[in-house]
């Protein structure tokens, strides 16, 4: 193995995450068991054995001489990352789903390989599981890697405060895709192209995809599709189960639906671990006595997922479902018109954090409101004073996590407390942070700032006396109540309850005089966990565990015998 050497533009073995385990060297007796899971592959000097932008084979395992990994990026630059030799192998975590390679891999001389297709790659990690662990691991830190160097993915061209940067960054962000963003004041090649495309306000940013196709502030969907993000249906497939959601529920459910051998496809209309991903750090999750940020735990659940072969599709919107099973199947309608069918289906679509009645609130949403906190908000608020509104778990993560990047946090709460809507010990933590200021009793009742520009002053008032005040802020976050994610639902007749919510168990009046599951809707093969169900506990935890409880369920509605989850 060879890492970049000293003047070269690649990334160094300083930066590689843990670089023995990033990049181990297997024995000849692993090679010989891994064997049977693959076939030989002879490449000559120079050839090219995968290519960024293009669907991945599956691993190589080299046998004989090297493979030259190389970064690639739209503006014509080629950067060498790392030599593979042999006993070593090329693959990360997007090789098991069969995603599209973010790096180039070239023979140096003449090159011996095992390839690994993904689907037998699975295999192989469920095997063997020793072996199958540290190739786990490896799969895992490349892709950390990768994003912490900046390597592979798309350019991001604009100032770094601009709202569709930010957009942009935290859409590739939370979907673990690795990017970087230039400045065309500080670069020569962005501004080159700047000069070039002559971009307006409104263009920012411009993207630049590896095969150099330039992209004018895309949508999330159409930059997921240039970048090969998004799979799709198989044909006519049937899979056993869809699951709408990719929070902590759908993930669980996946995990376990798959690892028991259903088929299994997941879909979310933004990103993988739902407003828990973007929780700064949770502490009350079992096993993680020093906390885990959202983001961490839900990328080690989506690891899992594609580990035991469930699909996942995003960003992909499901518009409706249709019920009426004519073939025996439930029919999902998605975003473009596409359909995709299951014998059942698990709605974890969760719930979206309210909009408040507060003036002009559309006017600066990505301009300065935001509804989570990850490090790219944080570092917009670096020494400004910003507004926080919230009382419950997510608020006051996200007021500790921010408190550490502002200069002041005004945490603004309706009611007169937080002991009936938060954890104590995070209530604590608020009081013991200097710098976040609680303000009981008041709500944000309007925003100001110029035409087409972003937040300038906040508006809030007093619910007791009335009295208003407006201060300079430029960054609001918004962490109020929750609206489930359930329009989908309303041509399929599921019930709901008062405020959208999905009913399910005995709940339903649908339900009495049938045996039903506590997690099935009033729609024999409809299911729902997490935050969406009427009556769950709003918490990471019993969301997790709902996910795994329903599986047992789909078993029993698929007619095959009913396995434990846990």
């Amino acid at each position: 193995m060879a890492p970049a050497t000293e003047g070269s533009t690649a990334v160094p073995a300083r930066v590689f995450v843990r670089f023995e385990q990033t990049f181990p060297t297997l024995t000849a007796q692993e090679i010989a068991r891994m064997r049977r899971f693959g076939e030989l592959r002879n490449f000559k000097n120079g050839e090219l054995l995968f290519e960024t932008g293009k669907p991945g084979p599956g691993m190589f395992v080299v046998l004989s001489g090297h493979i030259a990994i190389t970064q690639r990026d739209g503006l014509g630059h080629v950067s060498p990352v790392i030599d593979q030799g042999p006993g070593q192998f090329a693959a990360e975590i997007g090789q098991l789903s069969g995603r599209i390679a973010l790096v180039d891999g070239h023979a140096e001389g003449e090159v011996e390989t095992l390839l690994i297709p993904p689907d037998r790659l699975r295999a192989l990690l469920v095997a063997e599981a020793d072996l199958g662990e540290r190739i786990m691991r490896a799969l895992i830190l490349r892709r950390v890697s990768l994003i912490q160097g900046g390597v592979g993915g798309p350019v991001l061209i604009g100032p770094s405060n601009s709202s569709g940067v930010v957009r942009l960054q935290g859409f590739l962000t939370r979907n673990g895709f690795p990017h970087h963003l230039l400045d065309p004041e500080s670069d020569n090649d962005a501004a080159e192209l700047i000069a070039r495309y002559s971009p307006q306000p409104s263009d920012w940013p411009l993207v630049v995809t590896a095969d150099g196709t330039v992209l004018k502030n895309p949508g999330e969907t159409e930059l997921a599709r240039a970048l090969g993000m998004i799979g799709g249906p198989a044909g006519n497939r049937i899979y056993d189960t869809a699951i709408v959601g990719c929070g902590p529920a759908g993930l669980a459910t996946a995990v376990y639906a798959a690892s028991e051998g259903l088929s299994v496809v997941v879909l979310d209309s933004r990103a993988y671990g739902g407003q828990a991903g973007a929780s700064a750090r949770i502490e009350n999750y079992l096993g993680f006595p020093t906390g885990i940020s959202g983001q961490a735990l839900a990328g080690r659940a989506f690891s899992q997922t594609q580990k035991f072969g469930a699909e996942i599709m995003i960003p992909v919107e499901v518009k409706s479902l249709d019920c009426a099973r004519t073939d025996g199947a439930f029919a999902l309608t998605l975003d473009g018109g596409a359909a995709l069918r299951a014998r059942s289906i698990v709605v974890a679509s969760g719930a979206r954090y309210r909009r408040p009645e507060i003036d002009n609130l559309d006017r600066f949403e990505g301009r300065g409101v935001f509804y989570w906190a990850s490090p790219i908000e944080a570092r917009l608020c670096a020494a400004q004073d910003i507004v926080l509104v919230g009382g419950g778990n997510s608020a006051g993560q996200a007021a500790v996590f921010l408190s550490g990047h502002a200069r002041k946090v005004y945490m603004v709460i309706r009611g007169g407390g937080l002991g009936a809507s938060m954890s104590r010990y995070l209530i604590e933590r608020i009081e013991a942070t200097p710098n976040i200021e609680l303000m009981f009793n008041t709500e944000v009742v309007g925003l100001e700032g110029a035409e087409n520009a972003s937040l300038e002053r906040v508006r809030w008032r007093s619910r007791l006396s009335g009295e208003a005040t407006t201060i300079e802020i430029r960054n609001l976050f918004l962490f109020v109540g929750a609206d489930p994610a359930t329009g989908w639902l309303e041509s399929c007749g599921v019930t709901l309850d008062r405020a959208g919510f999905v009913v399910t168990g005995a709940q339903s009046e649908q339900n009495q005089g049938r045996p039903v599951t506590q997690l099935e809707t009033s729609v024999p093969g409809v299911f729902a966990v997490g935050d969406v169900r009427s009556g769950s506990v709003k918490r990471v935890g019993g969301a997790i565990g709902e996910g795994a409880q329903v599986v047992a369920a789909l078993h029993g509605f698929l007619g095959g015998a009913a396995k434990p989850a846990l």
